[in-house]
C-alpha cells in the first residue's frame, strides 16, 4: 500500500501510551449516533410498519447508490444472502460452484445446504483472495457458479475472475461481506458479478444492532426474483409460484443502517489512515522485515475491515499469546481452510491440496482496525507487537 508522508505525529513516548487495546470497539462507533439511532427506532415503532417499511426502502436505495447497482434487495443476514443467491441462479444437486476456503463458514455453507457440490479453489498469498488461475483449473462441465470472496475488506483479482466466466458460460456472485465500498479498478464491490452478496453484522463496516443483509445486481428479472424467494416465494400474498424462505430485513435494523450508512465514508477513510499509519509506525519499528504486511494492490479501494498480518510460521501463537499478556485485542481470521473442517470432510481434500490456504490458516493474526483507534493505541499495538516479537523469537 502506497501512503502519502504522514501528518501524525511521531511515536510517543512508551510509558504515555494506553495499557491495552481491544480488538473491537462497537460502541464507539455507535454512541455519537446514540440519539439519532433512538430517534429512529421510535419512529419504527409509532409507525407500526416493522416490515416492508419505508426504513427499509430507504436503506435499499442508499447501498444500491454505494455499490453502483440498480436494485438493492433487503435480506434478514449476510448468510441468508448467499443462499438466496444461489437460489436465484437455480444451483440444484448435481451442479458446482467454485468458492475459496479461505473464508468465513457461510461462503460455503449456502452451497451445501442446495446439495450442490462445494469446489474450494486456493487464494494468492500476497491478497489471501481466491486466485483466478485456480479457479480457471477447476472449471468442469457441472460447473453453474464461482462465489468469489473480497476478504478483509479488497476486492478479489474481477477482471481475470470475470473473463474466466464469461469463456465457461458460469455465473459470478460477489461475497462483499466484508468489502462495502471497496472497489476494483472504479467498479465497486457488488456490482460487477450477477449477483452481490452484503452483511450487517454488528462488526462489519456497516454493522446494524443485530443481523441483516442486501443483495445487489444490475438484471432486473434477477432482483424480482430474489425478492420474491427472500418472501416465501410469493409475489401476491399467498399465492406462491416458487418455494422461497423467510428472510426480510426488518424495519428497526434499516433504521439504525438509515443513521450509520451516512458515515460509511467517513469511516472507511479512518481505517485507510489507520492501515497506512500501522505500514509507517512497523517500518518505523524495523517489523516489516520480520512480518509479512498486509498491502493494497494497484488498482483496488481497500476499505480494511482486517489488518491482518502474517507471522513466520509456528510463531503466530506464541505471538498471538504476547499481545493477550500486553492486553492487546487480536484474532485469528482463519485458523483452518473450509476444506479442513470437519463437517467438509467428505468432500475429500487432503493435507496439502490447498497449499496456501493451509499456509495462511497456520500465519495470519489480525490486529485492531477500528475505525476510533487513537493514535496512541496504534502506536501501543506496534510498540506491543515489538516487544512479542521479541520474546517470541527468543522462545523460539
Amino acid at each position: 500500500m502506497k501512503t502519502a508522508p504522514s501528518n501524525r505525529p511521531r511515536p510517543s513516548d512508551p510509558a504515555l501510551l494506553p495499557d491495552s487495546v481491544p480488538l473491537l470497539d462497537v460502541q464507539r462507533g455507535n454512541q455519537p449516533l446514540s440519539e439519532e439511532i433512538i430517534m429512529a427506532i421510535r419512529g419504527v415503532c409509532d409507525s407500526g410498519r416493522f416490515l416492508y417499511g419505508p426504513d427499509v426502502q430507504q436503506l435499499e436505495q442508499s447501498v444500491a447508490a454505494i455499490c453502483q447497482t440498480e436494485h438493492a434487495i433487503g435480506c434478514a443476514s449476510g448468510s441468508d444472502a448467499l443462499l438466496l443467491a444461489l437460489m436465484a441462479l437455480d444451483i440444484k444437486p448435481g451442479d458446482e460452484v467454485i468458492t475459496p476456503s479461505f473464508t468465513f463458514f457461510a461462503t460455503a455453507s449456502c452451497i451445501w445446504r442446495l446439495g450442490a457440490r462445494i469446489v474450494f479453489a486456493d487464494i494468492e498469498a500476497e491478497t489471501f483472495n481466491v486466485d483466478p488461475e485456480r479457479i480457471e483449473a477447476a472449471i468442469t462441465p457441472a460447473t453453474k457458479a464461482i462465489l468469489v470472496v473480497h476478504l478483509f475488506g479488497q476486492c478479489a483479482q474481477m477482471d481475470a475472475i470475470q473473463a474466466i466466466a464469461r469463456r465457461h458460460g458460469v455465473a459470478v456472485i460477489e461475497d462483499g461481506a466484508q468489502a462495502i465500498g471497496a472497489e476494483f479498478e472504479g467498479r465497486a464491490a457488488g456490482s460487477m458479478g450477477d449477483i452481490g452478496c452484503f452483511s450487517f453484522y454488528p462488526t462489519k463496516n456497516l454493522g446494524g444492532f443485530g443481523d441483516g443483509g442486501m443483495l445487489t445486481t444490475n438484471q432486473e428479472w434477477l432482483a424480482k426474483k430474489l425478492r420474491q424467494l427472500a418472501a416465501h416465494g410469493m409475489h401476491t400474498r399467498y399465492y406462491h409460484q416458487m418455494v422461497g424462505i423467510n428472510s426480510r430485513l426488518d424495519s428497526i435494523q434499516a433504521a439504525v443502517l438509515n443513521v450509520k450508512v451516512a458515515q460509511l465514508g467517513t469511516w472507511c477513510q479512518q481505517r485507510r489512515a489507520n492501515a497506512a499509519r500501522y505500514l509507517e509506525l512497523f517500518a518505523h519499528a524495523g517489523l516489516d522485515d520480520w512480518l509479512q504486511l498486509p498491502c493494497e494492490v494497484p488498482g483496488r479501494h481497500h476499505v480494511w475491515n482486517q489488518f491482518t498480518i502474517r507471522v513466520p510460521h509456528g510463531l503466530r501463537d506464541g505471538l498471538r499469546e504476547q499481545l493477550a499478556d500486553q492486553r492487546i485485542g487480536t484474532e485469528i481470521y482463519y485458523p483452518l481452510g473450509l476444506h479442513q473442517q470437519e463437517c467438509f470432510r467428505p468432500l475429500g481434500y487432503g493435507p496439502g491440496s490447498l497449499p496456501e490456504t493451509e499456509r495462511a490458516a497456520g500465519e495470519v493474526l489480525s490486529l485492531p482496525i477500528f475505525p476510533e483507534l487513537t493514535d496512541a493505541e496504534l502506536q501501543r499495538v506496534v510498540q506491543g507487537t515489538a516487544e512479542a516479537v521479541h520474546l517470541t523469537r527468543r522462545a523460539a
